[in-house]
């Protein structure tokens, strides 16, 4: 088997043995929008899925991320809390559904939508799901208007907004925020404070971009500087640290085994997390699919 068609392989099995544990549709009627304040002119709301960096001011309201469609008028009710500005820009750091499904509703308020080349790519022209089934095309509306594969500064409400290229990391559209004043990274789904890290290898994330992508943002991140990640608590340099030398000590266990030729399942029961699951908030995010990426990652000598 050549390497491209090993590697669907290995994401396809990686999809299939993760299904179960996979989240029922949540219901949104029962959803309700959390709003933290960092500064008077940032917020991050919190909702059902990623979590969105909510920057206001006289120039309008840039937002992070967009969440699941259904929740765009609680999330429009929460931002008109914070400001009476019209939605001008909503960057996407990735490409799942629980961060851009509010994309068009956002666009048709006027929002002019960003990402990476990679992520329009991917909403665009899905892949096919682990069971053959196809990927379903965003809406034209859903697509971002502007897309990037190199650093982008936007200039708003006084503040620089960097849009940095994170690179086949969770996903291989993935965008770190720097609201360089602010001295806050938001950092969609390539660090989370609940569950285990994951990556998703069907949209081209990869064991080596996550650690690089960790790396990158522990050299931007200072002593005092805030980081707002996919989902979960806001955090602190220390915790993007943690986070990566988890990941590191967990594939140091799991290199080994895979070099014997053991089974996932021998690999699961040999119980490479155990130092840390009473100490990582629990979540979909579980110990098993991070050990079952791991493997597919090892296994495919990446």
């Amino acid at each position: 088997m050549n390497l491209p068609f090993r590697r669907l392989a290995l994401a396809a099995a990686f999809a299939l043995a993760t299904t179960a544990s996979a989240q029922t549709p949540p219901d949104f009627s029962k959803v309700e929008i959390r709003t933290v304040r960092l500064a008077d002119d940032l917020h991050v709301l919190e909702g059902q899925g990623g979590q969105i960096s909510v920057l206001s001011g006289p120039d309008g309201v840039l937002l992070v991320d967009s969440q699941f469609a259904p929740l765009t008028d609680r999330l429009v009710a929460a931002i008109r809390r914070i400001s009476d500005k019209p939605v001008r820009y909503l960057v996407n750091t990735h490409v799942h559904g629980d961060h851009t499904g509010g994309n068009e509703n956002f666009a048709k308020l006027g929002a002019t939508l960003l990402s990476r080349d990679q992520l329009r790519e991917r909403l665009a022209r899905p892949n096919p799901a682990a069971d053959g089934t196809p990927g379903k095309p965003a809406p034209a509306g859903a697509l971002p208007a502007i897309t990037y594969d190199g650093p982008v500064t936007l200039h708003i409400d006084g503040e620089d907004v960097k849009l940095i290229p994170v690179r086949a990391a969770h996903t291989d559209g993935d965008t770190l925020v720097q609201f360089v004043k602010h001295d806050v990274l938001a950092v969609g789904d390539y660090f989370r404070t609940v569950g285990y890290p994951v990556v998703d290898l069907n949209n081209g994330g990869s064991l080596r971009g996550l650690l690089d992508g960790l790396g990158a943002t522990i050299g931007r991140a200072g002593p005092s500087t805030k980081i707002v990640p996919g989902h979960g608590p806001i955090t602190d340099r220390a915790g993007l640290i943690a986070q990566r030398d988890l990941i590191l000590a967990v594939r140091d266990r799991v290199a080994p085994l895979v070099a014997e030729g053991r089974t996932v399942d021998e690999v699961l029961a040999a119980k490479p997390t155990a130092e840390f699951d009473d100490k990582v908030p629990q979540s979909a995010q579980t110990s098993e699919r991070f050990v079952r990426w791991l493997y597919a990652e090892l296994k495919a000598g990446r």
